[in-house]
């Protein structure tokens, strides 16, 4: 009787291919994640040129110190000639019951002066607005009102490019239409360089990560 030998090559050739292939998949793990640690928060932003001139800007919600920067962020663009007008996005009442719009308005006049306080105009959202879409649609209806069709929307850095999705989005085949800018201005809660080093960069870029993601999967 013959017997027919089967080959099966060297007993350790298929663990070293395995642990190869371990190896070299934990190396793109890495690099993936060094490239997220070095270029990650700039995910974030969105980099676009301002036009010579715009009707108005719109200054975004935020938290209280995000909500005072972007304010500051749209002087500038007062003081320079790009807008004409600010549009600033504010609660209808505060916790307290209390008119945000009295209050926002001593703010201005008290760090910036009665004459640009007296350009900014208020578009107030009721309580159930909660995202940047639901925003927007409360703001487009007051931009709508006032017959603009040229605007720069003024928002913290990391929400520059999410904003921007969904603003475009929700102008688009909006009558009449209206030339859209964005303007992002640093945020005292993000840092772009080096945004995994602090607690409150890393939450920040954590949340708008996932509603960036969100929003273009959805």
């Amino acid at each position: 009787m013959t017997h027919t030998a089967y080959f099966h090559g060297p007993p350790n050739r298929r663990p070293r291919l395995a642990y190869r292939r371990l190896f070299w998949l934990l190396i793109a793990l890495l690099a993936v994640l060094l490239a997220v640690l070095r270029w990650g928060g700039y995910l974030l932003v969105a980099k676009s040129s301002l036009p010579a001139h715009a009707q108005a800007a719109v200054v975004l919600q935020g938290s209280v110190h995000g909500e005072m920067a972007r304010v500051a962020g749209a002087i500038p663009l007062l003081r320079q000639g790009i807008v004409s007008q600010v549009l600033l996005s504010v609660p209808r009442e505060s916790y307290w019951d209390q008119s945000v719009s009295e209050a926002a308005r001593g703010y201005l006049v008290k760090n910036y002066g009665s004459e640009i306080a007296s350009r900014f105009v208020f578009c107030e959202t009721g309580p159930d607005v909660d995202s940047t879409q639901e925003e927007a649609e409360a703001l487009i209806a007051c931009i709508h009102q006032r017959a603009w069709t040229s605007i720069v929307v003024v928002t913290s850095n990391y929400h520059t490019r999410r904003a921007g999705w969904i603003w475009r989005k929700m102008l688009r085949g909006s009558p009449p239409p209206v030339d859209l800018s964005v303007d992002g201005v640093p945020d005292p809660e993000f840092q772009p360089q080096g945004w995994w080093r602090r607690r409150l960069y890393a939450k920040t870029w954590f949340y708008e990560f996932t509603k960036l993601v969100a929003e273009r999967l959805l």
